[in-house]
Parts: C-alpha cells; sequence; structure tokens
C-alpha cells in the first residue's frame, strides 16, 4: 500500500509550468527522500498532497483515500513548510497547542504534547518567546515541531534541517528516523549525504517530472555495487586482472566497484579484499552501493564530485 500516490499531476502559473507530469508513489512506513535542484517541483509537490496548492490536473491519493480533504484527513498529515509565520503575538508554546488542537488533541493533551516537542527540538527554555524572536535555526525547529504534533500518519518535511548547526542536524535526523515506526515521512533536502543516511526510499525529480524512483538499495544498486575508501591508489591494472568480471573506476580516495547482477556483494569482497590487501592499497571503509549523490549525478549526465572536494 502507497501513503502517498501522484499520478500525472500538473500545476500552471499562468503561463509558466511548476508541475508537467509528476507521478510517484511514497510506500506506507518508508523515509522517502525528495531530490532535485530547485525549481524542480518539490515545494509545489508537497504543497499539491498537503491539499495547500489544487493541481490543475491530475490525481493525488492519500492511502488510497482520494486526495487531502480537511474533513475526512483531520490529524493525518503533518507539513513543515519552506517558510513558516506563525501568529506573532503567541507564545510559540502556545502556538503549538493550538495546532496540536486543530489536529484533533484535546485542550490538556495538547499543551503537554507541545511541551514534548518543543524539549525534542531544543526549544524547551524557549516555550514563552514569540516566534519573530526567534533565530533562523529556531524557527526551522519550531517548524519541524509542528509537523509532528499528534500521531499524524503521513508528515511532510520541506529542507527540515536547511540552516541548523551540525550538532542540531544530527539530532534533527535522529527525530525523524526515530518517527519511522510511527509515520510515513517524505523529506526533501539538498543534502545528499543526509537523505542517504535517513532514507529507505527515493524519488528524483527534474522540471516538473519524477526521473527515476525506488528503494534506496535498488536506486544505489546495493547489491552488486562496493565503494572502497582507501588511504593510497590502487593497482587498477591488476584488480582488473583479478576481477575481470566487475567494472572498476577509481575518484580518489574511492575505488567503486560494479559487479554483475548474478555475483553478491559477499563474493565481490572475498575476489576484491585480499587483492587490495596484496597491493597495499589501505583500506579505511568498505561500503555497500554507490552514493546517492553519484548515483544522481550519473542521472543528469555529470560525474560525480570527488569526496572531500
Amino acid at each position: 500500500m502507497n501513503a502517498v500516490t501522484v499520478t500525472d499531476v500538473y500545476k500552471r502559473y499562468g503561463s509558466q509550468p511548476a508541475l508537467s507530469g509528476m507521478s510517484f508513489e511514497v510506500p506506507v512506513g518508508c523515509i522517502c527522500g525528495l531530490v532535485g535542484p530547485n525549481g524542480s517541483g518539490k515545494t509545489t509537490s508537497m504543497g499539491v498532497i498537503a491539499g495547500l496548492i489544487r493541481p490543475s490536473s491530475g490525481h493525488v491519493e492519500l492511502f488510497g483515500d482520494g486526495p487531502f480533504d480537511a474533513a475526512k484527513h483531520s490529524g493525518v498529515v503533518g507539513l513543515m513548510p519552506q517558510d513558516c509565520a506563525p501568529s506573532p503575538h503567541l507564545a510559540i508554546r502556545d502556538v503549538l497547542s493550538y495546532f496540536a488542537q486543530l489536529q484533533g488533541l484535546g485542550k490538556r493533551a495538547a499543551r503537554t504534547e507541545a511541551e514534548r516537542r518543543l524539549e525534542q527540538v531544543g526549544l524547551a527554555d524557549r516555550a514563552t518567546s514569540r516566534f519573530i524572536h526567534l533565530s533562523h535555526g529556531m524557527r526551522r525547529r519550531f517548524s519541524i515541531a509542528q509537523a509532528l504534533l499528534g500521531k499524524p500518519k503521513l508528515i511532510l518535511l520541506d529542507e527540515p534541517t536547511s540552516g541548523l548547526d551540525p550538532e542540531l542536524v544530527v539530532q534533527i535526523r535522529q527525530l525523524l528516523a526515530q518517527s519511522r515506526d510511527e509515520a510515513t515521512l517524505l523529506v526533501s533536502s539538498h543534502i545528499l549525504s543526509e537523505l542517504e543516511t535517513l532514507c529507505d526510499h527515493v524519488v528524483f525529480v527534474e522540471a516538473g517530472k519524477c526521473t527515476r524512483q525506488g528503494s534506496l538499495r535498488e536506486i544505489t544498486a546495493a547489491d552488486n555495487t562496493v565503494r572502497y575508501t582507501l588511504s593510497s591508489p590502487p593497482d587498477l591494472e591488476q584488480l582488473r586482472l583479478t576481477m575481470q568480471a566487475c567494472t572498476l573506476s577509481w575518484n580518489e580516495p574511492v575505488l567503486t566497484v560494479h559487479a554483475p547482477r548474478s555475483q553478491s556483494v559477499e563474493q565481490t569482497n572475498r575476489l576484491c579484499l585480499p587483492a587490495l590487501l596484496a597491493c597495499n592499497a589501505g583500506i579505511v571503509e568498505v561500503r555497500s552501493g554507490e552514493s546517492l549523490e553519484a548515483t544522481y549525478m550519473r542521472g543528469k549526465g555529470q560525474p560525480p564530485t570527488a569526496p572531500g572536494a
């Protein structure tokens, strides 16, 4: 079953197309990364799914139950928009408490939920502050807390860690990972390494269309590709003789080995690791699958960025 099914959705603003036949699926229970450049349709897609933007044509299904309907899907969807501007006159705890009531919680439970979410995003000490007095990073954390209120079955997060300090990025990533058992998450981000760590499903979008989608393992060829991070260059000529059935690419400091589909990662390691040790290549790390960045850049016809560049 899919939490979200987007089918042939078009959205135009005058003569300018924002979505041009967007179609993709988000399976129930996954954390799905929505990947694409600025202007590719990520934010518009989330707005259409959340019922904030009416598509010009096409169809959206939430849990097989039609497009978003405020009466039918009350409390089902949580949304962190790209920009958020709640009431400037109320303390953020009171704003969150009000939003929690809109998600179906009683008044006392809503206040408890607001305080719990503020604690989770590190804003408990600013509970009585107004939104206009928060820094950019604090506003992002407030928006994340707002999206998680109640028990939504679907949570939409548009660039959730943009502008956050590295320590907070880690904390928010852990918080989102903990939500996996409770909800389906659709997360957009420009930081592909972050999505690779967090997500198990990926949707690539470009110019208002989905160009590729699937599980992270499928997208990154994790079943037949291995990345070896090395401290010194390998003897590629000797390795190619040892592993004639495989395709090798060296992008210092990473050696990527693409094996035939019939060859498992374990079999690849049994062949490659002794050969790397024999040529004193210095094995630092072994990971299955290409990086999400390399997969994405290859789809755009561009070489991946060298690690550390």
